[in-house]
């Protein structure tokens, strides 16, 4: 889900929560309107906030909460920070952490596979995985991912542009190089040109490599 669709979420609670303000009857505060919405706002918390953020210990802290009109105050109060968070650019680091939440899946895939005896498939992996963070290191940094003609550019070449714009230096840029040759071996059946232990380093390089260089 991109951050405009999340800030549009929330819009949609906090403005519903205001109206029940504006419209304020004895007990608004406490009618099943605001139960359900207490609930609402708990679900959209907790489903566009980064878990462990500051904002899902917030929640946590009021969860047990039994008044509803102390609890809809809470969660109002954590969607509205979270809401105004998004805008002001905090969805960097949020893009960051869910990427690297994907990529760590990935990498312990792969370990297993390896762990498994199976090598090729875990550096298949890998691979890819390295070249859908590139992909988004170019995003973030601005760099072109397609070719004039509209088609994808190459891993290899995004390598090239992002070491070009001073993402990170030549020897950054040899290591992708190196690591991304042993992809296609894998992916192209030249088995034999590799082993176990460059599979292992690989994996170890391709983490190192997104924790510098997160996107």
């Amino acid at each position: 889900m991109d951050i405009e669709k999340m800030v549009k979420q929330l819009d949609v609670l906090i403005g519903d929560y205001q109206d029940m303000l504006r419209g304020h009857t004895e007990g608004v505060l406490m009618s099943d309107h605001a139960k359900l919405l207490v609930s609402r706002f708990e679900s959209a918390i907790d489903r566009l906030a980064v878990p462990g953020s500051s904002y899902v210990k917030q929640l946590d802290v009021h969860r047990q909460e039994k008044r509803t009109a102390v609890k809809i105050r809470a969660v109002y109060s954590i969607a509205l920070g979270l809401r105004d968070d998004l805008n002001a650019g905090w969805n960097d680091s949020f893009v960051e952490l869910v990427h690297a939440d994907t990529h760590s899946d990935y990498l312990a895939m792969a370990e297993t596979l390896l762990e498994a005896g199976y090598k090729d498939p875990a550096a298949v992996i890998v691979g890819t995985a390295l070249e859908v963070h590139l992909r988004a290191l170019c995003v973030k940094h601005s760099v072109a991912t397609e070719r004039p003609d509209g088609s994808p550019k190459r891993a290899d070449t995004m390598n090239a542009d992002l070491k070009k714009e001073g993402v990170y230096n030549t020897l950054q840029q040899k290591h992708l190089t190196a690591w991304m040759d042993l992809r296609n071996k894998a992916a192209h059946g030249a088995w034999t040109e590799y082993d176990e232990q460059q599979v292992r380093m690989l994996i170890d390089g391709v983490r190192d490599f997104m924790l510098k260089y997160p996107a």
